[in-house]
């Protein structure tokens, strides 16, 4: 019998499907079932909902339909992601969410990593005088040595200053977060991921060994946690960085995860990350859960593509118009200009230039809001129905793209 109710996951490997049109559902657990992770099959942040117009419930709903249609009868989740106050949080547990990841960004200091001594000092004596740190704090950390699964670190006074002012008051909001989610599970079991990838700068090992050691002191427990890691994990494309010291970083994530949970490394902005993959799988092990988003709204865009060609072309204008606009709260390497480009000389291959190189997918990746509330077809049909249509016109097409590219991620991280 399927299992119509998502469940907390614990500490197996998993893997977040997001959905921003609700019928993407078949082809996610098409490509689960030929793998050995546990499916986050409802996932959808705060953000997403609010570009989207859609609300938990029809996350929640979607994603059992397609449970139900499939016959899937494994345990699955349900990630209310990117929370940021206590609304975000009654919101999703209302509809049944049981993955809370917490979205604490706006009160990191991306300032700490370049500020001065007297900076630093002024800014610590703050955290102090608002009770954010414990009134012993330094001396609890200070020079002590951690050994952490064969990697051994130790706070000096800078590494400690810089820590504690970037994320201490991250870490204390983290805390009022986790009480709000107790309160609104009321009594229901659930998990807590605490996610800073969206953040300026890379969290160090010492940031991260500081993050988790207040969070235990603050009794936050967490199944999951999402560093910034170095290098770019820019939307629905690949990692752009150094593969080696990605690499050597990860295991130090991964080995203070180990002993200070232990609980999963998450890597957020996961979509299309293929060249890093096979290290995530190989170094995480089953500590790992990663999230994709954005890359199944590409895979429905690219059946529109081959399907009806006409409208895709009337997406592609009208992102383009979109873009400036949009773009505001994404990392992202395509700029104006790109788009501009792409305005002027249109191809003569849609699908491979907006869907497989790397400034057209972005184009449409960050236009989605407006594309799905906004805009309106030629026909006079918003965007999203005609969308919508086409999808539920061409299914078993719909469903193949999204088993093969969602499978390639799956393949490619237990090939590790």
């Amino acid at each position: 019998m399927p299992v119509t109710n998502p469940v907390t996951l614990g500490l197996k490997k998993s893997f977040g499907f997001g959905d921003r049109l609700g019928l993407a559902g078949p082809g996610h657990i098409a490509a689960l079932k030929k793998s050995n992770f546990a499916g986050i099959i409802a996932q959808q942040s705060i953000r997403e909902m609010t570009r989207t117009h859609r609300t938990p419930d029809e996350v929640m709903q979607a994603a059992q339909k397609a449970i139900e249609a499939a016959r899937y009868d494994k345990p699955w989740g349900a990630d209310a992601d990117h929370l940021k106050t206590e609304a975000d949080v009654k919101y999703t547990a209302d509809a049944g969410f049981c993955f809370f990841t917490i979205d604490p960004s706006e009160f990191v200091v991306n300032e700490a990593d370049t500020m001065d001594e007297a900076a630093l000092a002024s800014g610590v004596e703050a955290l102090v005088r608002d009770d954010v740190v414990a009134s012993d704090w330094e001396s609890t950390y200070l020079g002590k040595e951690h050994d952490l699964d064969g990697l051994s670190l130790t706070f000096d006074k800078e590494s400690l200053y810089r820590a504690a002012v970037k994320y201490a008051r991250a870490i204390a909001h983290c805390e009022k977060m986790a009480g709000f989610i107790a309160k609104h599970s009321a009594g229901k079991p659930y998990e807590i991921e605490v996610s800073v990838d969206e953040t300026d700068s890379p969290t160090s090992l010492l940031e991260h060994l500081f993050f988790a050691l207040e969070l235990k002191r603050r009794g936050v427990v967490v199944v999951s946690l999402a560093p910034r890691f170095i290098g770019e994990f820019e939307k629905g494309i690949d990692y752009k960085g150094d593969l080696a010291k990605f690499e050597e970083s990860l295991k130090g994530h991964v080995a203070i995860a180990k002993v200070m949970g232990p609980y999963k490394i998450s890597v957020h902005s996961g979509s299309d990350k293929f060249s890093i993959y096979p290290v995530i799988g190989r170094v995480c092990g089953d500590l790992l859960h990663v999230k994709t988003a954005g890359t199944s709204y590409l895979e429905a865009l690219r059946v529109v593509c081959r399907t009806d060609l006409p409208l895709f072309k009337e997406i592609v204008c009208y992102s383009c118009g979109r873009f400036s606009d949009d773009k505001a709260s994404y990392h992202i390497s395509v700029t104006d200009a790109d788009v501009d480009a792409f305005a002027a000389n249109p191809p003569a291959d849609y699908e491979t230039v907006f869907l497989n190189e790397d400034n057209g997918r972005q184009l449409l990746h960050v236009t989605f809001g407006s594309v799905l509330t906004l805009g309106k077809a030629e026909s006079g049909r918003s965007f999203k129905e005609a969308i919508m249509e086409n999808l539920q016109a061409n299914s078993a097409l719909h469903e193949e793209v999204l088993t093969k590219h969602l499978g390639k991620h799956l393949r490619l991280l237990e090939q590790g």
